[in-house]
């Protein structure tokens, strides 16, 4: 499709919308009078008239309302909005809202306009359906208990391992297939480099006096590590860390078929009181199909093991808009993971990442009313079965513009996901494709510092990374310095 500007610098909210009625589109923008005649969707500013027409197949259609300034955007949005709600009989829940965390939003509204504006402002302004808007002032209410937990010293850190048994075609991470001769060339390097990157940052976390709350290992998928390796990194995190403090630590082993006796004993005996195994969907043919390499009775086998074990809390993993699946293939995978009774559960919705396979294979995804058909499901399901919505973000060219929440048995909430999403306190991270986010306590400054993308890039700069890494002291004492004055 193809959509045109005109007269107003709101490109990226226009195109995020149209994107939530046309996931499956490729989107070309245009902006001034010149180009393409075949015009999908033409936004336009101008003497303070906003307009949007629509040309879909056959049918025409055009708004147009009084704006200024101030309210442009939002005026453009509202016009998108009604325009294609009206030619694709879509209406997405949303609204309008294309933001990344919503519940930050609502935390801030409900604090500014208190909990009856707040919304108010979600429904009237936003045009956010009632059942999202009560999801999102759920959520904001139970990340505020999580986050009042956290003093103004309290830090997490963050362990990447940036590999996989293999690459899942919607993925846009930063992994590689552990099964790749250069990945496995490359492979000791990278922990070696890792350890040193720890105990250079347990050093300086040291020296600023921050006070570790949780640890977490991503990916990729750390699961690909085997028990002696983790027992290397975790030896590395105690030397760095004073971990006397640290209320919770979560591995996110990942794909079922890594899951062994020897590794889940490490995880154990190091301390781990988390962790997250992601079967994605209980369907094999769409696991075929997406390219993940386990099979429906390998997840099975995976949670037996790990129970036996008796971690804290087990997470799992659903995708809600897969290629090929239906509503009622969604369900089948809900109803399986639910039986198994996991602490916790994660249900994404589908992002067509510009990176992944699948955004460029042609493969037809779920439209937006099927993926919400399937979140419908999931919020009836669980609420249900007494879990409760404790952490949710959304990510760009999600299907449908949807969310992914993490819903939790009462007690069993993860700190660390609503410490990392809400950006309430500060995370140091380590290791290929880490960013650090430094965040001032009881404000909204976050500063990021970058790690290199890929393990190559990783070991071959990793000089500069620690370079970077000055600038944590540098935040720090600054802080230290407008407290003083």
């Amino acid at each position: 499709m193809i959509l045109r500007i005109l007269g107003h610098k709101f490109r990226y909210e226009c195109e995020n919308l149209c994107r939530v009625f046309f996931p499956n589109e490729k989107i070309k923008v245009i902006e001034g009078p010149d180009g393409d005649d075949d015009i999908l969707v033409v936004t336009k500013y101008e003497n303070g008239i906003s307009s949007v027409s629509v040309k879909y197949y056959d049918e025409c259609i055009d708004f147009k309302s009084q704006s200024n300034s101030d309210n442009t955007e939002l005026t453009l949005a509202h016009l998108i909005y009604k325009c294609l709600t009206s030619v694709t009989g879509y209406t997405p829940p949303w609204g309008v809202l294309t933001g990344v965390r919503p519940s930050k939003l609502m935390t801030r509204l409900i604090s500014d306009l208190g909990d009856e504006r707040a919304n108010e402002y979600f429904k009237k302004d936003l045009l956010v359906s009632s059942a999202k808007t009560d999801l999102a002032y759920r959520v904001a209410k139970n990340e505020e208990k999580i986050i009042n937990q956290s003093k103004p010293d309290s830090f997490s850190i963050y362990i990447s391992i940036p590999y996989c048994p293999s690459r899942c075609s919607y993925c846009s991470f930063v992994s590689h297939s552990i099964a790749g001769p250069a990945a496995k060339k490359l492979f000791p390097d990278y922990l070696k480099y890792l350890k040193k990157e720890i105990e250079i940052t347990g050093d300086i976390a040291s020296k600023v006096n921050l006070r570790l709350e949780s640890i977490y290992f991503g990916g990729g998928t750390p699961g690909i590590l085997s028990a002696e390796q983790f027992n290397e990194i975790h030896e590395s995190i105690k030397k760095s860390f004073d971990l006397s403090t640290l209320r919770e630590y979560t591995v996110e082993v990942g794909r079922p078929d890594t899951v062994t006796y020897e590794k889940m004993d490490a995880l154990k005996n190091a301390g781990v009181d988390r962790i997250s195994i992601n079967p994605q969907t209980f369907n094999q043919s769409t696991l075929d199909t997406i390219g993940r390499k386990h099979s429906v009775e390998e997840t099975f086998n995976a949670v037996e093991c790990a129970r036996k074990f008796n971690f804290k809390c087990l997470n799992m993993d659903l995708i809600a808009g897969l290629p090929g699946e239906k509503t009622e293939d969604f369900i089948i995978s809900l109803d399986s993971t639910v039986n198994l009774s996991p602490e916790n559960i994660t249900v994404h919705s589908l992002a067509l990442k510009r990176s992944s396979s699948l955004n460029s294979s042609g493969k037809h995804v779920p439209e937006g009313n099927e993926a919400s058909k399937m979140l419908d499901y999931t919020y009836s399901c669980l609420n249900k079965k007494g879990y409760i919505p404790y952490y949710m973000y959304r990510q760009s060219k999600s299907v449908g513009n949807l969310e992914n929440v993490g819903w939790s048995k009462e007690g069993f909430q993860g700190l660390y996901n609503v410490y990392m999403m809400e950006e309430c306190h500060t995370v140091l991270a380590m290791g290929a494709g880490g960013v650090t986010k430094l965040c001032e306590p009881g404000g909204t400054k976050v500063k990021r510092v970058f790690n290199y993308k890929y393990p190559y890039e990783y070991v071959s700069g990793y000089d500069t990374i620690i370079k970077r890494k000055s600038e944590i002291m540098n935040f720090y004492i600054n802080l230290e310095q407008k407290d003083v004055n």
